[in-house]
C-alpha cells in the first residue's frame, strides 16, 4: 500500500517521552542548559544515533513535541498555538477534545498516562501560584493571557484529572464584529448603544460559552473614553480597550484557609474609588444585593452577566441570589429593586451550529408584586424580529418611570 499522501499524526506520547529523558540526559552531560536549541540539536543527534528514517515533516513535529514535552504543556501545546481553538478539554489521559468555531471535536492528542497528565497539570499552576491535591481537589485560575483554567482530580474526578482551558482573542471582538458574525443586526445594535450611551443598565444573559463576556465587552466600548469604568470578575476576562479602566479580581482562599476575598468585597470596595460605571463579570451570590443598592444609588449605567435560560428566568434568578446577601428584606422590596436596577437584559444563545447570537431584549417591567421582561428583539427562524414600537428613539419612552 502506497503512503504517497499520508498524513502523519501526532507522536505518540511514550516515545516523545523516551526521546525527551534522552535528550535531556544528553544535554546534562554536555553540560549545556538544555534550552529549545540544545533539545532540538540533542534529538536530531538521538534519531541520527538510533538510524529513524523518517519524512522531513515527521521529523520536525517529533522535534517539535519533545520541546513542547520538557519546555511546554506536552500534547496540548500545539492547541494552544492555534489561535482558532477557544476551548481545550481534557477527560482524563486519553480523551482530549477542543472547541473551534463553536463546535467540539477530538483533539487527536493524548497524554502518557495520569501523572503525566498531573505533571502537567502542575506545570501550568505552579507559576501562578496555585496547587491541587487530594486535599484541594478542584482549582480554579487564569493564566498570563487571561485564558481561564479550571481542574479538577481524583477522588472527584472518576476518570481521572480533568482540565479545561478556555481561551479568548488576542483582540475583543468589537460592534462591527458582532454584525459581521451576524450576533445582532445593526437595528439591535443601535438600541444598546443607547442604552449604554443614556446609562441605563444592562444584565447579558444566556447559558455556558453562550458568548456572554464577549457582547459584554463589545457594548462596554461604547462607554465615553472619559469615563472611569471598574471591572469586577471572579477571574480576570473582560478586554476592554480603554485607558481609564480599574481591573479588579476576586481571591479564593489560601491553603489555610485564609485571605479569601470575594466579589461582594470588592463590589462595595469599588463605590469607593469613584466609578462612572460598574461592571461585574458575572453575578452569582450574595453580590447581587450589593450590585443592585449600588445601580440604585447613583451608579448608572454598570453592566453585568448572569447564567440563566431566557430573560424572564434572569430576573428571578437575580432576586433569588439578591435574598442570598444576608439581608432581612421582604420578597417585595428586592423585587421593586430588581426592577428599579435593571432596565434592559440581552440573552445570548448558541445554535445547533455553534454560533453564538443574541436571542433577545428585553426591557423590564415591575409593578411591585411581579417582574417582567418585556420582549423589544427576538431571533426568530433566523433573522432578527423587532417591535413595532421600538424604532430608533422611541424605546426611550418605554424606559420612562
Amino acid at each position: 500500500m502506497s503512503m504517497a499522501g499520508a498524513v502523519a499524526g501526532p507522536p505518540g506520547p511514550e516515545r516523545v517521552e523516551r526521546l525527551r529523558a534522552r535528550a535531556v540526559a544528553e544535554c546534562g552531560r554536555a553540560g549545556s542548559s538544555a534550552d529549545a536549541e540544545d533539545l532540538r540539536a540533542a534529538t536530531r543527534r538521538i534519531l541520527a544515533q538510533d538510524r529513524a528514517i523518517l519524512p522531513a515533516d515527521e521529523r520536525l513535529a517529533l522535534e517539535q513535541a519533545v520541546l513542547d514535552a520538557a519546555l511546554g504543556l506536552g500534547p496540548i501545546e500545539p492547541l494552544l498555538r492555534d489561535p482558532e481553538i477557544t476551548e481545550i478539554m481534557v477527560s482524563g489521559p486519553g480523551r482530549v477534545f477542543i472547541e473551534r468555531a463553536g463546535r467540539l471535536a477530538p483533539a487527536g492528542v493524548r497524554f502518557h498516562d495520569a501523572a503525566h497528565l498531573l505533571h502537567v497539570i502542575d506545570r501550568i499552576l505552579a507559576p501562578l501560584g496555585r496547587r491541587v491535591d487530594e486535599a484541594s481537589p478542584m482549582v480554579d485560575a487564569r493564566l498570563p493571557d487571561g485564558s481561564r483554567v479550571n481542574v479538577v482530580i481524583p477522588p472527584l474526578a472518576l476518570d481521572g484529572p480533568a482540565l479545561t482551558i478556555r481561551r479568548f482573542g488576542a483582540a475583543p471582538l468589537r460592534a462591527d464584529d458582532l454584525l459581521a458574525l451576524d450576533t445582532i443586526d445593526r437595528r439591535g445594535l443601535d438600541l444598546l448603544r443607547s442604552a449604554v450611551e443614556e446609562r441605563r443598565n444592562i444584565l447579558v444573559t444566556g447559558g455556558t460559552g453562550t458568548g456572554k463576556t464577549t457582547t459584554l465587552a463589545a457594548i462596554a466600548a461604547f462607554i465615553p473614553a472619559e469615563e472611569r469604568v471598574i471591572t469586577i470578575e471572579d477571574a480576570a476576562e473582560l478586554q476592554l480597550e480603554r485607558e481609564h479602566v480599574v481591573r479588579l479580581e476576586s481571591r479564593p482562599p489560601s491553603l489555610e484557609g485564609s485571605g479569601a476575598v470575594p466579589i461582594r468585597a470588592l463590589v462595595r470596595n469599588a463605590l469607593r474609588m469613584r466609578p462612572d460605571r460598574i461592571i461585574v463579570g458575572e453575578v452569582r451570590g450574595g453580590e447581587a444585593f450589593d450590585m443592585l443598592t449600588a445601580l440604585t444609588t447613583g451608579h448608572e449605567g454598570s453592566l453585568s452577566t448572569l447564567h440563566a435560560s431566557s430573560p424572564g428566568e434572569a430576573l428571578r434568578r437575580l432576586v433569588t441570589l439578591a435574598l442570598m446577601g444576608d439581608v432581612d428584606l421582604p420578597y417585595r422590596a428586592v423585587t421593586e429593586q430588581v426592577a428599579d436596577a435593571i432596565h434592559l437584559v440581552v440573552h445570548q444563545a448558541r445554535g445547533a451550529d455553534g454560533r453564538r447570537y443574541v436571542a433577545e431584549i428585553a426591557r423590564v417591567i415591575g409593578d411591585g408584586e411581579s417582574l417582567r421582561a418585556d420582549p423589544l428583539l427576538r431571533r426568530d427562524g433566523g433573522r432578527f424580529v423587532h417591535r413595532a414600537d421600538t424604532a430608533a428613539g422611541s424605546h426611550r419612552g418605554g424606559w420612562a418611570a
